[in-house]
């Protein structure tokens, strides 16, 4: 890889730095220690497969996401091992796009994966850095650059989440400053591929319209990767394992009554998967709260502390037929 074009301020990348990126990064064995020579001995040296563990056990469902994922690791431990016999030629693209609807994981999704490149030794730090448009683009001339070079220099050495991306891209304004921070990231997205990840975000049909537009920031995009809306039962395991993390459990019933909310809540509009469980169980909590705090008087139990009521469900105005709640991210 030639020395990049391109320079974020404050990057501790250098011309003999960019050469050495040409191969993909191996991990180092402590002083004294053989190089890896076999899958095992790569995992164990880096225990990105505990990570992996960590993705299969804290995300519900997603299969097809967990084993895209695992297949990126894979590849990333050959080459690793390929390295070893020399094998290596130009590190790998690693820059990614994330499509779904909101509350399918993709943040969380985004936060493992930067924790698999960092174990592997493809980036530095490991952190992630969020973003949308307003964080990238200024709104006057001279405004754009400095601020998605600031962006840029705080995740070095790690992965840039961008969440809806398209918004980047207004054709329709003529004053736009978007396609500005555009460039500047296609051209840090090449040249700086061994030090910086991106991660697109975003609905799949405005997603494919952006890439549609930017073929160039197509092209430097190696994995798409589609996140499938929760099914009604994986979405009650999502609410069991947050009442379960916060010590709540539901009452006898009041399971059933929640799986008569999700089914009402997804046929209406604005539903958000995970994001909308964890709202509607925040306003279960704080019904269940008002309604022990009414009775001041009695002394209250573990159980009545930890439990969750169908009453507690059912007042959710997402059990009004009239519809009201239309529209709303109703609980």
């Amino acid at each position: 890889m030639s020395a990049p074009l391109y320079t974020i301020p404050g990057s501790t990348r250098t011309a003999d730095s960019a050469a050495a990126g040409a191969t993909a990064p191996a991990a180092h064995p402590a002083a004294g220690a053989a190089a890896p020579a076999t899958v095992a001995e790569v995992l164990a040296q880096s225990q990105v497969e505990s990570v992996m563990d960590e993705l299969d056990r804290d995300l519900i469902g997603l299969a097809p996401v967990k084993q895209r994922i695992r297949d990126i690791a894979a590849l990333l431990v050959i080459d690793k091992l390929r390295a070893q016999h020399g094998l290596a030629a130009q590190a790998p693209s690693l820059h990614m796009c994330f499509t779904g609807n909101p509350g399918t994981g993709k943040t969380t999704v985004a936060l493992r994966m930067a924790q698999i490149l960092h174990r592997l030794g493809y980036v530095r730090k490991g952190h992630v850095v969020s973003v949308t448009r307003d964080d990238l683009v200024g709104q006057y001339i001279g405004h754009t650059a400095p601020k998605t070079k600031e962006v840029l220099k705080k995740a070095m050495g790690g992965v840039l989440f961008i969440d809806e991306a398209y918004y980047l891209y207004r054709p329709e304004n003529e004053r736009d400053y978007g396609q500005e921070a555009i460039e500047i990231l296609l051209q840090v997205m090449e040249n700086q591929r061994d030090d910086l990840v991106v991660i697109l975000a975003g609905y799949k049909d405005r997603m494919d319209t952006f890439f549609q537009s930017n073929p160039g920031m197509r092209s430097r995009i190696a994995h798409h990767l589609d996140f499938p809306d929760y099914s009604a039962p994986e979405l009650l395991q999502i609410a069991d394992r947050l009442l379960a993390d916060q010590n709540y459990r539901f009452a006898d019933g009041a399971r059933e009554v929640f799986d008569a909310y999700l089914a009402r809540r997804m046929a209406q509009p604005h539903f958000s998967n995970a994001r909308s469980v964890r709202n509607a169980l925040d306003r279960a909590r704080l019904r269940q709260a008002s309604r022990l705090f009414a009775d001041r008087e009695r002394a209250l139990t573990r159980d009545d502390l930890t439990t969750i009521a169908a009453s507690d469900i059912l007042a959710s105005r997402v059990f009004n037929d009239s519809g009201d709640d239309a529209g709303k991210d109703a609980t």
